[in-house]
């Protein structure tokens, strides 16, 4: 049985929502530690999680003997903590979106190629849900034949406040569902159209519909909404992949998929209840590529990369809109 003194020593730094999951997933697997400007909320997340070192500075927790970090700040600051993180040495796990610019992107994919037996893991828990797996599997074993299109949907109504609100519903909220594009796909796309349906001058985007045009033409839409009222703040909103030999419609959280072949025989798995949003294999890709040094997580940068590449291209046509 391990002891406290050969657990890994994880810091939480910033101690809301998001890094009361990574809690809850990291205790007892790990030493944990915590850090935020809030001393009081660093010392309330401690207790919550069976106790651990509270530090009030980011520096502090750096200068100690940690092997890796949880960023779980607001995405404006991943950037700099990433570098300080990267520099004192130490892993990291990031919440995504992993930062909030192109030049920042830039920025980051050249300062961890430096580290490179470092791990970066970009927490973009969409990327390990049993249902893309399960997707991802039928697609290769040829269930429908060769991908045609695939129609994404999730519209609900959610208000933004605090950080939240500065930033669009795209990149905060739309970037899981990018990133289950991506992994359906396995590629960028060639082209990206973006529409934003109801902008409104000096607010950040609400809505977004994207066509992303890939090679082998391959056409994916998607749409993305946190003002459209759904009272079910929306559950049981389905999306599609279209085969030449069938289709599958899945549940757009995950909780089903439904594969229907070009005999019209329909197969309905739930495919994860268990880790339904993916968090548990997240944080186990997390701690084996601490132990695995040089091993690439299933979301790194690489992935990252590609996903805000789309998001920012989308964002670029939003300021030619506004500049009409």
């Amino acid at each position: 049985m391990k002891t406290k003194m050969q657990l890994k020593k994880i810091c939480i730094v910033g101690c809301g929502a998001i890094a009361r999951v990574h809690a809850r997933q990291l205790k007892g697997k790990v030493d944990l530690r915590f850090v935020s400007r809030n001393i009081e909320n660093a010392s309330a997340l401690s207790k919550a999680s069976g106790g651990g070192l509270v530090y009030d500075q980011f520096a502090e927790a750096l200068d100690d003997d940690i092997d890796a970090v949880v960023l779980c700040t607001p995405p404006a600051l991943h950037a700099e903590g990433i570098k300080a993180a990267l520099s004192a040495g130490k892993n990291i796990l990031v919440e995504k979106p992993l930062c909030v610019s192109k030049q920042e992107l830039s920025s980051l994919v050249s300062a961890v190629e430096k580290y490179r037996d470092l791990s970066v893991v970009v927490a973009e828990n969409y990327y390990y849900k049993p249902s893309l797996q399960l997707m991802k599997r039928l697609i290769r074993q040829g269930l429908i034949g060769d991908l045609k299109q695939i129609d994404v949907r999730k519209c609900f109504s959610q208000k933004s406040q605090g950080w939240k609100s500065n930033y669009g519903a795209l990149l905060e909220g739309g970037i899981h569902f990018v990133a289950l594009i991506s992994g359906l796909t396995d590629r960028s796309p060639e082209k990206v159209i973006a529409k934003f349906p109801s902008l409104l001058s000096g607010e950040c985007e609400r809505r977004s519909h994207l066509e992303l045009h890939y090679s082998q033409s391959l056409k994916v839409c998607l749409d993305y909404a946190w003002d459209l009222p759904d009272r079910l703040r929306g559950l049981f909103q389905h999306s599609t992949i279209h085969g030449t030999r069938g289709k599958i419609i899945f549940e757009s959280n995950g909780l089903y998929v439904l594969t229907r072949n070009s005999e019209n025989n329909f197969f309905l798995k739930f495919p994860g209840f268990l880790d339904l949003m993916g968090y548990k294999a997240q944080t186990q890709d997390f701690l084996t590529c601490i132990c695995e040094p040089g091993r690439l997580p299933k979301s790194g940068m690489l992935q990252a990369e590609r996903d805000l590449n789309i998001v920012f291209t989308a964002y670029e046509q939003l300021e030619e809109l506004r500049d009409e």
